[in-house]
């Protein structure tokens, strides 16, 4: 279910910012990645235990970004989009990426940066969130208010899903985001790269992170 408004309504948030912060978060993370170790030993059952539930995370946001763009493609800041994963969270996008991004974190096999890129993506689109529902409820005013009350801004509740029998995407925000949801799964070869040349002594360790 989508609302549309006839009424003005104040300019949209201007994400420019967020962009760099997410950025300058994802050079810190490569750099943390090329020049450190994880406290558990690459190959040890611990490690690949974190590997395995930093992958699954990974690809839970991949996909999970991939389902919320079905309903919100094209249609963002123009239409209050309420159904499908709207309907248990006001902002799966920010929510499946803060999953990814700890994700990221527990693929290099440390719970100490799982929790930082985690906490960082957390904070970052928490911040988001509250500037674009100001906007929202600006545009769309009682209805959004009543949507913002009954469904959690950012941890989804599951028993509030309800869905539409038929629905229109966008194909081109579909490629968009399955392109941009390419790169965090390219992170899973990569760290598998960069711990082969780290344990052939090819990459400096200038610390251990646990």
């Amino acid at each position: 279910m989508a609302y549309t408004s006839l009424k003005s309504a104040p300019k949209a948030f201007d994400q420019h910012k967020r962009l760099i912060v997410v950025q300058a978060t994802a050079v810190l993370a490569v750099i943390l990645l090329l020049f450190s170790k994880p406290v558990l030993a690459e190959g040890s059952n611990g490690h690949e235990a974190l590997e395995t539930i930093g992958f699954v995370m990974v690809l839970t946001c991949f996909l999970g970004r991939l389902w919320s763009i079905l309903f919100v493609g094209g249609r963002k800041n123009d239409e209050l989009v309420v159904s499908g994963p709207f309907s248990m969270t006001q902002n799966p996008l920010y929510f499946f990426s803060t999953v990814g991004a700890a994700g990221i974190g527990l693929m290099f096999g440390s719970l100490l940066a799982a929790a930082m890129l985690g906490l960082g993506s957390f904070l970052v689109f928490r911040f988001t969130a509250r500037k674009e529902a100001e906007y929202l409820a600006g545009k769309f005013g009682a209805v959004h208010t009543a949507y913002a009350e009954r469904t959690p801004r950012f941890w989804p509740n599951p028993l509030l899903y309800r869905d539409e029998d038929q629905w229109l995407f966008s194909t081109g925000a579909l490629r968009r985001t399955f392109r941009d949801g390419l790169y965090f799964l390219a992170l899973f070869p990569l760290i598998e790269t960069v711990e082969y040349f780290r344990l052939s002594g090819d990459l400096p360790t200038l610390f251990t992170v646990y």
